[in-house]
């Protein structure tokens, strides 16, 4: 079998094993956990009626949406309207391409790193996408012919603009210490050595105040409370998709979805060790399962940190999530940067 055909079933095979992961586990069961711990936070059952425990109730939402009416308003630019949820939906979906999974597995004489596409910029691959899906929430704003639609789509862009400058800087700290833009490399570096001694070389040791800005800038970039003010259902009715209904309505909510899962995969990776854990170096077809399990723990307790957030805390006011971002987030994520320099520049880190 040539090279070629082999890297190319390699890549189709860790498609498909990520893809069934994130659609066919964690997707539906994610709004299961989100709903369920409404109700609990709210002092209410939530969803209990559709299978044991409620657990199929994501299932039989899906199904309605694909049975429900789509309805297009009469005054909408039709072919914008519809192609807004794709331009959100795609780069959602290819962000996961360049998050190393687990460390590697051993199978058919040869070593298969689990990521999809190791690149040399894997940082900059995922902020350009995260750039692009904002034009799918701005495009179905105008689109709609609605002045709340159109108000959630500019909130949504000016949000985006604010916070991803922060974020992004952040992020530049965190490949200063690592030396490389590639993501598996960030992973390598955490994992390398200590910080002071006794702590692991995660970068929320050294780096805390960037990953306090990345973590609180990625609830900005996902729309999610504190931060929905794209949305804010007691202002905008539902926002950018006020207008939407049926699939189309289904793949906004799905697209906030699988942003959310890769928010919490990358804050796993930047700041959290990734797939690693000190002192712990198991190698082999368990080193690889072992690694692929530590991810998944990590990632799901950032998860479940979002959906704890979207039901504890109140909805900010524009101007100051604006004030948060320009005046407070930006120079601090600078003076993290300038901090992270220096710790490299005298081999502290």
């Amino acid at each position: 079998m040539s090279p070629a055909l082999v890297a190319a079933l390699e890549g189709a095979a860790k498609i498909a094993f990520v893809w069934g992961v994130v659609l066919g586990a964690v997707l539906p069961n994610l709004i299961w956990v989100e709903r369920r711990m409404a109700g609990l936070i709210q002092d209410r059952p939530g969803p209990n009626r559709v299978g044991p425990f409620g657990l199929f109730q994501a299932i039989a939402d899906i199904l309605k949406m694909f049975m429900k009416e789509d309805v297009v308003p009469m005054y909408a630019d039709r072919l914008l309207h519809t192609v807004a949820p794709l331009i959100l939906l795609v780069p959602s979906m290819a962000t996961f391409a360049v998050i190393p999974f687990g460390s590697s597995i051993h199978l058919f004489d040869r070593d298969i790193p689990l990521v999809i596409a190791d690149v040399n910029i894997g940082i900059l691959y995922v902020f350009a996408l995260t750039s692009i899906g904002i034009y799918g929430l701005v495009l179905a704003g105008w689109a709609s012919n609605n002045k709340f639609a159109l108000m959630g789509g500019l909130r949504s862009s000016a949000q985006v603009i604010s916070y991803e400058l922060a974020m992004g800087i952040a992020a530049i700290s965190v490949f200063l210490a690592a030396g490389s833009l590639r993501l598996t490399k960030v992973v390598e570096y955490q994992a390398s050595g200590t910080f002071l001694g006794f702590l692991p070389l995660w970068n929320c040791f050294p780096q805390a105040l960037g990953c306090m800005i990345f973590v609180v800038s990625a609830f900005a970039e996902t729309n999610r409370l504190p931060f929905d003010l794209p949305e804010a259902e007691a202002e905008l009715v539902a926002g950018y998709h006020t207008e939407y209904s049926a699939f189309r309505f289904g793949m906004f909510f799905m697209a906030e979805y699988l942003n959310l899962i890769a928010a919490s995969a990358m804050m796993a990776t930047l700041y959290f060790g990734g797939w690693s854990l000190p002192g712990i170096h198991p190698s082999g077809i368990f080193g690889g399962l072992f690694s692929i399990a530590v991810f998944a723990v990590k990632t799901g307790f950032f998860i479940f940190l979002f959906v704890w957030v979207r039901w504890t805390l109140p909805r900010f006011r524009f101007d100051q999530l604006m004030n948060l971002g320009w005046k407070v987030f930006l120079p601090l994520s600078l003076l993290n940067l300038v901090v992270t320099g220096a710790l490299v520049l005298w081999g502290v880190i």
